[in-house]
């Protein structure tokens, strides 16, 4: 193994730092495409799930045994039917998102009191109108949380979507893994893991300001 050398680091960052700003900018995409998919999807079946609880915990359940799929398998799998790239990378992500946020979804919607619900029904309003206005708006700090959550996962993992020729970081996690004992290797694995750990706390930092700037006050408090 190559022995860690900081000038040889900095020289490696300077004479490649647009294709390392690319590759993160690809990194970012796939997960904020993942994540939208996801939240979509996730929402709506706690939206239809909350409050029924065999649906619900059968959901959470099988939610719950598919992240325990390896992901490393999940992409061999995937790489048949949708081939090579991004495809299978985004079915990937969005598969391993959909834990946090439909639990945190049926957690949030089950936890808006009942005599709000109740003052609802009397003013007139209906299911929808109660869930748009009311249940959603009360949850959506939780469900944010799953979000957020599914966020860190779902940047870990698409690093590891290099496998199938995904876009990310993860190339250059693998370029160093693949070379090991020639000179940039440690270069290559070092740089592909802090930056993905930089992306992780931005995105996180992200979500905090995004979760502050849509949450009402009297939440809030």
């Amino acid at each position: 193994m190559t022995p860690f050398d900081l000038a040889g680091l900095l020289t490696f960052w300077s004479r490649r730092w647009d294709d390392i700003l690319e590759l993160m900018v690809e990194h970012l995409v796939v997960v904020l495409i993942s994540l939208a998919i996801a939240m979509v999807i996730g929402v709506i079946v706690g939206m239809l799930t909350w409050n029924k609880p065999i649906p619900a915990a059968i959901v959470i359940a099988a939610a719950g045994v598919a992240l325990t799929i390896p992901s490393l398998a999940l992409l061999a799998l995937l790489i048949r039917p949708f081939g090579l790239g991004w495809t299978s990378t985004v079915i990937a992500l969005t598969f391993y998102s959909l834990l946090p946020i439909v639990r945190n979804t049926i957690v949030g919607l089950r936890e808006v009191p009942p005599s709000v619900l109740e003052s609802a029904m009397g003013m007139g309003m209906g299911p929808i109108k109660r869930m748009m206005s009311i249940q959603l708006p009360i949850a959506w700090p939780i469900i944010l949380t799953g979000v957020r959550v599914a966020a860190q996962l779902t940047i870990g993992i698409a690093a590891i979507a290099a496998y199938v020729a995904g876009p990310g970081l993860g190339t250059l996690i693998f370029n160093g893994l693949s070379s090991l004992g020639s000179k940039n290797a440690l270069n290559f694995a070092l740089t592909g893991t802090l930056c993905v750990i930089i992306l992780a706390l931005v995105v996180d930092a992200a979500f905090v300001q995004i979760t502050r700037l849509t949450t009402s006050r009297g939440l809030r408090a």
